[in-house]
């Protein structure tokens, strides 16, 4: 059983020792819970909860605490991803829900599983879920002092399970003050695929991540028999040429967990039962 979380990329606005410190042990505890957690559920159910933890603390850009797009309102997308059965659920530009992920979890049942919008928070409402304004006081503050805060903002998990399911998850509050409308890439297979052989959540700029393919050709080039950190060393060289943005987390089939960025820094923290790795 392996676990890696990430919660997107420092700001220019939020890189301070405290900020660090909280996001290290925020990640480590959350990495923690998550793997607590995987011992007794699959790999799907693990990435969600997971993902919901980091949706709850304000520290992070989804959920609680997402950003502000250019009109005054917060929309969210989410998306999951099971690497056994290759269903794919999600969310996009989504309005006053607490946990975008729990939704596209829900949506993995029916058979048109990603929704947008007003259709979105509609099917939200009539499974149940309670309107939540996820607005924080200093996401206010940066929009209305127009302080760009980044646009890096996105959480994800990755999950191998004791039967050994992959799973991913990803959910972003968007990157800040864009146009109304804009599609990220956390609803979409260029930053959240898994099949059998490997599953990666992705951070970053979305149209850099949408433009190199960068989760789906990952989990491609493994599937067909590249190592991990090989098909991550060739997808990010590609992602160089366009000088993209972007930072992914992965495991494979066999246990392998990698991580990398194309600039810093993308904070994460993974966990085997033994071992935290922690970003520095």
């Amino acid at each position: 059983m392996k676990i890696i979380i990430h919660g997107g990329f420092f700001s220019e606005s939020d890189q301070s020792h405290e900020v660090k410190t909280a996001k290290q042990n925020s990640l480590k505890e959350i990495a923690g819970k998550a793997f607590e957690f995987l011992k007794t559920h699959s790999a799907e159910d693990t990435v969600v909860f997971a993902v919901s933890l980091l949706e709850n603390d304000d520290l992070y850009n989804a959920g609680i605490g997402s950003q502000i797009q250019s009109d005054g309102k917060i929309r969210m997308s989410a998306s999951l991803m099971n690497g056994e059965n290759q269903k794919f659920s999600g969310v996009i530009n989504i309005e006053e829900v607490k946990n975008p992920i729990e939704v596209a979890k829900v949506l993995m049942k029916e058979d048109d599983r990603v929704l947008g919008g007003f259709g979105a928070k509609k099917y939200a409402t009539e499974n149940g879920f309670a309107n939540f304004s996820t607005e924080i006081p200093q996401r206010r503050k940066e929009y209305e002092a127009k302080l760009k805060n980044g646009g890096k903002g996105t959480v994800g998990c990755v999950a191998l399970d004791k039967n050994g399911h992959l799973a991913a998850a990803t959910s972003t509050g968007g990157k800040g003050f864009e146009i109304v409308g804009r599609i990220s890439d956390s609803a979409t297979v260029a930053g959240n695929f898994a099949n059998k052989f490997a599953a990666v959540s992705c951070t970053g700029v979305g149209e850099d991540i949408v433009s190199n393919a960068t989760a789906s050709k990952i989990v491609t080039r493994v599937t067909d028999g590249m190592s991990l950190e090989k098909a991550f060393e060739k997808t990010f060289a590609e992602l160089k040429e366009i000088d993209g943005f972007a930072g992914a987390i992965a495991i494979d089939h066999q246990g392998n967990i990698f991580h990398q960025d194309s600039y810093p820094t993308m904070v994460f923290a993974s966990f085997d039962g033994e071992d935290f790795e922690v970003f520095n």
